[in-house]
């Protein structure tokens, strides 16, 4: 094509040369044009003006927002509150889910199982001194068995004074005097039935009274010597050996609760506490995914739901739109322009469908490339300055960049074409693809 161009060129340069030896009058030289060699049209009723320099590309008039909405929740529908076409505010419900009754005796349930752990934890708290109480007694209780198992063990390991010998022995017969006579008093209602009770207080002194001359001959035995066997031992050393664990786990309890109630006890409290917290929010949440509401306002769609159907989670179940703020985007800006494109950059946009021109300015550039027809393209988002009476989404326009810094600028189109949606694998230019013009003219 350049070949041709410039054979053209020669040509013409001869026809110059004979012309001025001919004596005609000179002419200056055309524009050489580096695409096919065309010049470029006028401009014609209906057609966008023609430009002198910029960059051109094919849009769309779309919403500013779209939103297609889905449902979180497997339910049925229970109401659908609007229909296609319908302009909604912000906030409104637009569709209703089944399923509330559920949600709310889960968080009655979890509710009621907040207010008894919480209870639980004030409890805990108050019966933290009556504990501490409780605790210090065990210890000390705990501490007097220990040095009673090491004073019988040490019995039976030394021999004793004669004075405790003769002491406990003193005892073992204060101890056999009230046996008997407990016995005596026990004899007249032996036979009584049971139920008796008389004859049951008078058994039960009995009991008690035996138990103590049992102590007492145990006692006195193991002070005399007379009964000291390695099976007495053993017995009292396993009993010092229960004593001393009884008195270490007493020690531990007390040590604990004097920092405050028990750690254990507590810790379970408050993992009932967020347990209930976490089944209140989800039950909530969920009851809140019953109602499904604009984000914004706008109009309806698109609507793919009726009451009574089964909706699945994710599921979309309608398409809200913002037609009050309409944008333009670009369908076939190449790689190779994309570079001299700017954000806030003016641009004329031409709308065929009303064949009026409005400006605008770049507002966004898309981050990541597509593929239309094999040819890289990137999308931008214009503003427009106003919005023309009739402007429709969906309807095709032309944009025309300002030419951004270089030696080359883009030839107005040859001819306008509608334009239409292009598809992946179709590649749709419309005469939109530029053609460079060389700027530099030669001289006469």
């Amino acid at each position: 094509m350049k070949i041709k161009g410039l054979i053209i060129a020669l040509l013409l340069i001869a026809q110059t040369g004979c012309g001025a030896l001919s004596g005609s009058t000179p002419e200056p030289l055309p524009t050489v044009v580096l695409g096919d060699g065309n010049p470029p049209p006028e401009s014609s009723p209906g057609s966008p003006p023609v430009s002198t320099g910029g960059m051109a590309a094919s849009g769309t008039v779309v919403p500013a927002q779209e939103a297609r909405i889905a449902s979180k929740l497997g339910e049925i529908v229970l109401r659908v509150n609007v229909a296609t076409g319908d302009r909604v505010e912000a906030g409104q419900v637009l569709v209703e889910l089944s399923g509330r009754e559920k949600l709310a005796a889960a968080i009655e349930s979890a509710s009621l199982e907040l207010l008894t752990a919480r209870q639980a934890l004030e409890q805990l708290d108050q019966d933290w001194p009556d504990q501490q109480t409780a605790a210090l007694q065990e210890l000390t209780d705990a501490r007097q068995a220990v040095r009673d198992a090491e004073r019988m063990l040490n019995g039976l390991n030394a021999p004793a004074e004669d004075l405790d010998i003769e002491a406990a022995w003193a005892t073992v017969v204060l101890r056999r005097d009230d046996l008997e006579k407990a016995r005596k008093d026990y004899e007249p209602y032996e036979n009584k039935p049971v139920d008796n009770l008389q004859r049951a207080a008078f058994l039960n002194r009995l009991a008690e009274v035996q138990s103590l001359y049992d102590d007492a001959v145990r006692r006195y035995n193991n002070l005399a010597g007379i009964t000291g066997s390695g099976f007495e031992r053993s017995q009292a050393e396993a009993e010092l050996q229960i004593a001393e664990k009884r008195l270490e786990l007493a020690q531990e309890k007390y040590d604990t609760l004097q920092s405050g109630p028990d750690p254990d006890e507590v810790a379970l409290a408050e993992a009932r506490i967020q347990n209930a917290t976490v089944q209140i929010e989800a039950s909530q949440s969920a009851l809140a995914d019953l109602e499904l509401k604009a984000p914004f306002t706008g109009t309806v769609a698109e609507l793919n739901i009726h009451a009574g159907e089964w909706v699945t989670p994710g599921q979309t179940l309608l398409t809200l739109v913002d037609l009050d703020h309409l944008q333009v985007e670009t369908t076939d800006l190449s790689e190779r322009d994309i570079p001299r494109v700017e954000i806030g950059g003016a641009v004329s946009v031409f709308i065929e469908a009303l064949n009026q021109e409005v400006t605008g300015r770049v507002s966004q550039i898309a981050p990541l490339a597509d593929i239309l027809g094999g040819d890289v393209v990137y999308r931008t988002t214009i503003e427009l300055d106003t919005l023309p009476p009739g402007l429709r989404a969906g309807m095709s326009v032309e944009v025309r960049f300002e030419a951004g810094p270089s030696r080359l600028r883009l030839a107005p189109k040859r001819q306008h074409h509608p334009r239409q949606q292009a598809q992946p694998g179709n590649h749709q230019h419309g005469g939109a693809q530029p053609h460079l013009i060389d700027e530099h003219r030669s001289s006469q």
